[in-house]
């Protein structure tokens, strides 16, 4: 974000929505307190994440929509960190609640980015994937920017401590991923070990 400004936040956001590891709390939160710090306006770090979000979410709509439930549950099963049962599951809850999945999975962590697939898979009419994205991507990236924000406007109470910060921030990121990596890797392998016991 310091280097390429207000798109750099945008493609950090993408990213997280293709790669759901990296964690918007974290992201939107430092969009915000570099506004705060003249980087960028408030308006344009809120702008260009939620462009971000779109364009990763419209990612893996196309990519839903393209493929479709079995090829995608396949190239799932064959991803690492990734199982069948994340497309299954986020299929069976937009086939239960339809558009409403859209606007209020945008506030639910990982569910937030798979949720794009179902909507492509099941052909949910573009404008309004689109509209209901940028309306959920734009209130939930507001909220966590505003709080980076209100921290750097008030910098100057927080700077004594901002190098301990820095590093207990990097430290909890370091331990969500090292803790959803670990996870998914053992539930993986006992997933396995169970199929080969069922055979």
């Amino acid at each position: 974000m310091e280097t390429v400004g207000a798109p750099g936040a945008a493609i950090a956001i993408a990213a997280e929505n293709l790669f759901p590891p990296i964690p918007s709390e974290v992201i939107l939160p430092l969009a915000g307190f570099t506004a705060a710090q003249g980087g960028f306006t408030l308006a344009e770090a809120i702008i260009w994440t939620t462009i971000g979000s779109v364009v990763g979410a419209l990612a893996l709509y196309l990519l839903g929509r393209w493929l479709g439930h079995e090829r995608l549950a396949r190239i799932a099963s064959r991803v690492p960190l990734v199982r069948a049962s994340d497309i299954d599951k986020t299929t069976a809850w937009f086939a239960r609640h339809g558009w409403k999945t859209v606007l209020f999975g945008r506030f639910l962590p990982i569910f937030r980015s798979l949720i794009s697939i179902p909507a492509g898979i099941e052909r949910m009419p573009l404008p309004l994937f689109l509209g209901l994205t940028l309306v959920g991507s734009a209130i939930w990236n507001t909220i966590f920017i505003m709080v980076g924000f209100s921290l750097g406007r008030n910098y100057h109470v927080i700077e004594p401590y901002m190098d301990t910060l820095q590093w207990v921030v990097v430290a909890v990121v370091l331990i969500v991923i090292a803790w959803w990596v670990t996870a998914r890797v053992l539930r993986n392998r006992r997933e396995g070990k169970d199929l080969l016991h069922g055979e």
